[in-house]
């Protein structure tokens, strides 16, 4: 029955936020994002079981002038070290698109419900608050006519509320979540608000995640998982992650990245923008961490590009609040 109950509590989160109307795929993507994943689900906070920081550096389309630029700091850890049932996260994020800027805080909390006895599964709820700063700079902006009423005349500048929630479950072998960012965006449809904010109002975003350990033997596992994000406007992203785990410190890997044509969406002749990445992770030591990814576009945009490259660190610090604990490879 306390089995039940939960999965009742699941299924019901995961419908009202299904049940949500969605609009506009904007949100930043980090290919890495399968060594932290607060950025896409605030019931992540804390999966870890010890404070944790990372730094995520993202140039995007090298080549491309005013291509995709990200930055990322993030921090998260438990608020209660006996118990282990709230975890909590911070994140700044910088991003920079062309004309388009977007700046970035969230505080994330997760409450993580115990579910069996040897305390291997956890079941998470999460929500997180903050506030987005989109600015827009009229000097970089181009038209054919200089009299295109499309574009709002002098900088933009505006600040939005974010709100986000998600629900995250974990095994030792097993995890998957559900989420939604930018929950109340996109309410407002007053097309002289649209003009006035120039494209730079944030819609609605949604993933799933879901991945499995498979271990093959002592100093050998394998780490498969899958992130899909939708807008309900263009297509729908789906990142394929295969990850090998040498002994718990060199981490290989690759992902493809692809769009899915699930059903007609107000936009539906966006291309695919297919990208096939190399990955790879080092444990410098037992709390120090180095990533790496390369991105190729395997689309038309490829021959006018030359890639993408993330970098990121990750530090573990603080004590841990178990004896012993599982390393956490999801």
């Amino acid at each position: 029955m306390k089995h039940l109950k939960y999965t009742l509590i699941l299924i019901s989160f995961c419908t009202l936020m299904l049940r949500q109307q969605s609009f506009g795929q904007q949100n930043i993507q980090f290919t890495q994002y399968i060594f932290n994943s607060l950025s896409v689900n605030p019931a992540y906070a804390g999966y870890k079981e010890e404070w944790f920081a990372q730094m995520g550096l993202r140039a995007q389309w090298v080549g491309v002038e005013g291509a995709p630029q990200t930055a990322s700091i993030s921090l998260d850890g438990i608020l209660d070290p006996r118990d282990r049932k709230m975890g909590i996260g911070f994140q700044i994020t910088a991003d920079k698109l062309g004309p388009q800027s977007t700046n970035s805080a969230t505080v994330n909390y997760a409450y993580r419900l115990q579910l069996d006895p040897e305390d291997n599964k956890r079941l998470s709820f999460g929500v997180a608050a903050g506030l987005a700063q989109y600015s827009l700079r009229e000097d970089l902006l181009h038209t054919i006519d200089d009299n295109d009423q499309a574009l709002a005349f002098g900088d933009q500048n505006t600040f939005t509320p974010d709100f986000r929630a998600g629900i995250f479950y974990n095994s030792n072998f097993v995890y998957a979540g559900l989420s939604v960012l930018d929950i109340f965006s996109g309410a407002n449809d007053d097309q002289s608000s649209k003009r006035s904010s120039l494209n730079i109002v944030r819609n609605r975003h949604m993933y799933f995640m879901a991945g499995c350990l498979i271990n093959a033997n002592p100093d050998f596992r394998i780490r498969p998982s899958i992130l899909i994000k939708e807008d309900f406007r263009g297509p729908t992203s789906a990142d394929v992650n295969v990850m090998t785990i040498f002994n718990d410190r060199i981490w290989l890997g690759a992902s493809y990245r692809t769009g899915l044509g699930l059903w007609k969406k107000p936009v539906s002749n966006l291309g695919k923008n297919n990208s096939v990445s190399g990955i790879v992770q080092l444990f410098i030591t037992e709390k120090f961490r180095v990533g790496y990814s390369y991105d190729y576009v395997t689309s038309d945009l490829g021959s006018n590009q030359h890639g993408s490259h993330e970098i990121t660190l990750g530090l573990a610090f603080g004590k841990v609040p178990r004896a012993l604990i599982c390393p956490r490879v999801f």
